[in-house]
Parts: C-alpha cells; structure tokens; sequence
C-alpha cells in the first residue's frame, strides 16, 4: 500500500511518521517547499536503526509523486493564527487544494483521501467536489480530534485514564462543534451519573475552545501530536479494514435531514472508506443544532471563490 501525506509541515512531518512506524505501507511526503519533504524523509530514515523499525518513506517536492497512491492525507495549507477562525482561512486554503486536487484526480483516482487541511469540513466538502470521487472515498478528520480533547478532559476532571471515557462530539470542526454529554460515557456509565449540570458544561466549553487555547499559547501554528495520532488512528482503520466507528467529517446525502454537505458524524470506517454513516438517536435540541452547523457551512461554503 502507498500512503502519502500531502504537506510536511509539524502536522504533516508528524503524521508521515506515525504511519511509518505503524507500519501501514510506504509512505510520501509532499511538500512544495523544496526540500523539505525529502529532508524529513531522510530524517526519518535515520531513525529507523534507533526505533528498530524498517519502513520505507520518500520525501518529495513534487504533486506528480501522488500517483498511484492508495490513501492520501492533505494536511497542506496555511495554519490559523492567534486570534483567526478556522473559517477565516477559507478562501485561502482553498486556492491551494485545488491544484493538489488535480493531481489527485489524474494521478491516483482510486485513492480514499484524509483531508486535515482547516476550515476541515469545508475543506473536505471543496476536496470531494473538485476531485469528482465518491464521497465514501473523501472525508476529514475533524471530530475524531475533538473528541479526544472532550474525553482528556473529563478524564481530567475525574481523575481517570482517558481510555475509560467514551466519547461522543459531532457536528462542525470548529466553533461550531458539538459534544454530546448526554451520549458519552464514563466505564459505560452515563457521564450525568458523574458530574453535574455546570461542570459538564465547563467541559463542554473548554472542548470547544481548547484548538484556539493551543493556538494562543503557541503563539504560531496549531497543535499537531493531536491531530496526528488522530489522522494516524483513521488511515490504520482504512489500510486494517478495521470496519471501526470512528468520527470523521462525511458528505451528508439526506442522513439528519441535511444535504450536499460535509459534516462531522460517526462513521463506519474499513478499506473502501466510509461504509456506514451511524444514526445517533439525537433529541430535538440535538438535531436543530446540528442542522444549523451545517446551514452555517453552506453558507460559509458559498463564498469560496477558488
């Protein structure tokens, strides 16, 4: 299997190696800026003798080196600045995956694409377009990263390891993004059972905010062990048809009433993609809020003008 990861910044350089390490394929990685896919590449070669690890990786400066890749990550782009939305990077962003997209399109068109790239969901939804491939095929990794941040910090809170808490986040990548308290669990027992009204929604808060707390507090770029395990997590499900539910933003065609866009919800995940979108058993409230995400995301998504 060839994976390559499209951009070799800290969140693209980081990604490259997990799924070295993992062991998943041979990877490349892209960058435009000469020489610093292949001086990472080479980089992490050295590495190898060290971790006992024998995969092969290839960095390059050229998009023509997608071709005939079997799952490519975008992670290229420009990152958020203290102080700047996700959706402020819009346009932007924009402007660059298209070309990355015609390569894709003519290089590997049979290849399952991981967009990363901010704004995430309309980052997905302009990669599925442009590319023409089936939306099983294109998604993002989104909510899957929030998640993980909503189960650290009740864990937090609670004093437990995060891997006894499982839980629930939907909707936008962004300011817009929904935790589900009423849907997560602590060791399989309600989250309500352990903490009250206000501390949840203290948690719920400090999920929301906690991209832009790492933004602020970097004070350049944006967080990257995150969202790189989290990217590394879903390639694993894919290259293993490991057929695991897993939150990535997906095109919606009628699925909660909401169309022709893409939206973090979670989904079956095996070697052809997206097998399955879940139908969560969301209240009234639930679901008009995330009808609004995604109204808010057309709107939004209207106005890209690359």
């Amino acid at each position: 299997m060839k994976i390559t990861v499209i951009g070799a910044g800290n969140v693209g350089g980081l990604t490259a190696m997990r799924l070295a390490q993992d062991g998943l394929g041979d990877v490349c990685l892209i960058d435009v800026v000469k020489g610093l896919g292949a001086g990472k590449a080479f980089d992490m070669e050295d590495a190898r003798q060290i971790l006992k690890y024998n995969y092969r990786i290839k960095g390059s400066d050229d998009l023509k080196d997608t071709e005939d890749s079997d799952v490519i990550v975008i992670t290229a782009g420009l990152p958020r600045k203290p102080g700047m939305t996700r959706e402020e990077l819009l346009n932007k962003n924009a402007s660059i995956l298209k070309d990355i997209c015609l390569h894709i399109k003519t290089g590997a068109p049979q290849a399952i694409i991981v967009t990363v790239t901010n704004p995430l969901d309309l980052m997905t939804t302009f990669v599925l377009k442009a590319t023409g491939f089936k939306p099983s095929r294109v998604f993002g990794m989104g909510i899957t990263l929030d998640a993980a941040r909503f189960a650290n910090l009740i864990a937090q809170e609670l004093g437990l390891s995060p891997a006894d808490i499982e839980p629930c986040v939907i909707g936008t990548h962004g300011e817009g993004m929904l935790p589900l308290p009423r849907l997560t669990t602590v060791k399989g027992v309600k989250l309500e059972e352990f903490l009250d009204e206000k501390k949840v929604r203290s948690l719920v808060e400090g999920t929301v905010a906690r991209g832009l707390q790492i933004v602020t507090l970097l004070g350049s770029g944006s967080a990257y062990f995150a969202p790189s395990a989290a990217v590394s997590q879903i390639v694993r499900a894919v290259a293993k048809d490991e057929k695991r539910v897993l939150g990535v933003s997906a095109y919606l065609s009628g699925e909660y009433g909401i169309k022709d866009i893409c939206l973090g919800l979670p989904c079956r995940l095996g070697r052809q993609g997206i097998e399955e979108v879940i139908r969560l058993d969301l209240n009234a409230q639930e679901k008009d809020a995330l009808a609004n995400s995604a109204q808010k995301l057309k709107e939004q998504y209207s106005k890209i003008t690359a």
